[in-house]
């Protein structure tokens, strides 16, 4: 069975003051544009850069999962280090995500500039930091998701197959 994982990063969500919202939208958009039956690999951490850092690996090296995404820590704040834990852990950036995702936010906030979203692969893993809101990611893995499936086979991951009716996904013709 294919697996991906979703990490919630967020203090509070961590700590139990407020429902996991962002990583059950996650899993929810996931389950509506996926055709190919998969896993979820589930976690709700704090923004702790080591404790971050740990979890992708896992996810990756240990899970197996062929799309990992991440919710929060993303902005400016002195506790969001997402993207720097990602960064950390990739063999590859792909700065193109975090561009696409930046320029599809600023058509519905200005603040959209302050986001540091960024994307990149651990081995046949591809990692996608998302925003912590559940309409910014809606509407930020909207944009990157035609992309995503191929981008898996590309790292020789397993082979995600969508819905065609609600997304559609971009692959050379042949492949």
């Amino acid at each position: 069975m294919i697996k991906i994982g979703v990490i919630n990063i967020s203090d509070r969500a961590a700590a139990g003051v407020y429902a996991d919202e962002p990583g059950q939208a996650c899993v929810a958009l996931l389950r509506e544009w996926l055709a190919t039956p998969f896993d979820p690999v589930y976690a709700v951490i704090p923004d702790e850069q080591p404790l971050i850092e740990a979890e992708l690996k896992r996810m990756a090296d240990d899970e197996h999962c062929a799309l990992i995404v991440t919710t929060g820590g993303t902005g400016p704040a002195v506790r969001d280090v997402t993207p720097e834990a990602t960064t950390a852990v990739c063999e590859k950036i792909l700065p193109g995500f975090g561009e696409l995702m930046r320029a599809t936010s600023l058509n519905y906030v200005p603040t959209a500039i302050l986001s540091r979203q960024t994307a990149g692969t651990r081995g046949a893993s591809l990692i996608v930091n998302l925003p912590g809101r559940p309409k910014a990611i809606k509407e930020n893995l909207e944009a990157v998701f035609p992309a995503i499936p191929y981008c898996i086979d590309l790292i020789e991951g397993p082979r995600l197959e969508t819905n065609p009716k609600v997304m559609k996904v971009f692959r050379p013709k042949g492949t």
